[in-house]
């Protein structure tokens, strides 16, 4: 049965203009992948990757041509960069993987749809439509869209041989639109072949792993990696530490309408222990923003408020003066998820909502004092400044902030 997608994204003017430019002249060009997939399930479209027949010579001349920035982004794999009205869209030269090693194809590019359908990892990347929204779909991709069945194109080994990285693409297609347990073939393909993701670059994995966990419920396939030990491979902080504060966590992201956040699901699986942040954050490469957020989460330890009572939260904001205030955030998040739900704990857990929710509209106050209102009262430059800066600073926040500078100028 035809099949049409009409939706705006395929309407607006830059992509209909970039379809009209390839598809003149003898050439032929559709839209491909995550683009189609996501308007068949009826989900957000980010970016929209084309197919072309031809070469990527072809595509940088036509865009030139008609005043359109070309960019050879992958060139030697046949992708050129259109920027049209400040929109990019990745143009592909159509192909076939000609010989692969696990990580890197080489390629011969080709005018054959099903072949270039079938080098693809997963027939529901495999689908392409027209301008006018016509689905091709030579692989049968929209029958296991609807069923949201995440499969690999031919023999599921196979598949991975060419690129180790689609044992997590499997995972996290499964995390993002799979439905009750994942594919058969493709999971024993994954135990069998696990072992190859050691090979693959820091970069590429901890890619896969973020774009994993920011799923809008990526529980269920952390447990398929559990089990099939893909997860200790590549997140071996997880293997003794466990998975457990992944669903309560998502289940209060749901039942407070709080963000989806990557990062804090992450550290829902890790231990909070400096030293296994800095060897995970090392061996993943991690940007130095991600290992500062979890380094200082790690570090970072609520006050035990049994032995301190805090009635009004003043002592709290005294203490998180002091602290890195995500890293309370975090950890604020991740102890109402993990706290029991039941009547014994219900004190406990509104006072944390309470904490949460004070940290949240907190800002950090300023410090009123400087070295030069020191010195301009008579100390002299020197070591000591630094001293009683402290001493000032500490008895500014033990007032809760209400000293004012001259006053403590004369404390």
């Amino acid at each position: 049965m035809r099949m049409t997608i009409d939706q705006p994204w395929l309407q607006a003017a830059p992509v209909q203009k970039v379809l009209a430019l390839l598809n003149t002249g003898g050439g032929q060009a559709r839209v491909s992948g995550g683009a189609v997939r996501n308007a068949l399930l009826h989900q957000p479209v980010g970016d929209v990757d084309i197919a072309t027949t031809l070469l990527p010579d072809e595509v940088i001349q036509r865009a030139e041509e008609n005043g359109v920035r070309a960019v050879p982004t992958g060139y030697e794999h046949g992708t050129v960069t259109l920027v049209v009205d400040g929109q990019a869209f990745e143009v592909t030269t159509m192909r076939a993987d000609v010989e692969t090693d696990g990580r890197h194809a080489v390629v011969r590019f080709g005018t054959d749809w099903t072949e270039d359908a079938r080098r693809r990892d997963l027939t529901m990347n495999a689908l392409y439509c027209e301008a006018d929204g016509t689905v091709f779909d030579p692989l049968d991709g929209r029958a296991d869209v609807e069923a949201r069945r995440v499969r690999f194109i031919g023999d599921a080994r196979s598949r991975i041989r060419e690129d180790r990285l689609r044992i997590l693409r499997f995972f996290r297609f499964f995390a993002w639109y799979g439905a009750f347990r994942p594919d058969a073939d493709g999971l024993r393909a994954c135990v069998k072949e696990k072992n190859g993701l050691r090979n693959l670059s820091a970069e590429r994995i901890w890619q896969e792993l973020i774009k994993l966990l920011a799923a809008p419920d990526p529980s269920r396939a952390l447990l398929w990696m559990r089990q099939t030990g893909v997860l200790s491979v590549v997140l071996e902080e997880s293997e003794q530490w466990g998975i457990d504060g992944i669903h309560p966590l998502i289940q209060c992201e749901q039942e407070n309408g709080w963000e989806a956040d990557a990062m804090l699901r992450l550290m829902a699986i890790i231990p909070p222990m400096p030293a296994r942040v800095s060897s995970l954050s090392k061996r993943l490469k991690v940007p130095n923003r991600v290992r500062d957020r979890l380094t200082a989460w790690a570090s970072c330890r609520l006050p035990d408020e049994d032995e301190n009572p805090d009635a009004d939260g003043r002592i709290f904001l005294q203490w998180a003066y002091w602290q890195d205030r995500q890293a309370i955030i975090d950890r604020l998040h991740l102890a109402i998820a993990k706290s029991p739900d039941d009547v014994v704990a219900d004190t406990g857990r509104r006072r944390m909502r309470d904490r949460l929710s004070a940290i949240q509209k907190w800002e950090r106050p300023v410090f009123p004092v400087r070295g030069a209102d020191l010195i301009a009262a008579g100390m002299e430059p020197g070591p000591k400044i630094s001293e009683r800066m402290q001493i000032l600073e500490r008895a500014w926040v033990k007032s809760h902030f209400t000293l004012q500078r001259d006053a403590l100028l004369v404390t």
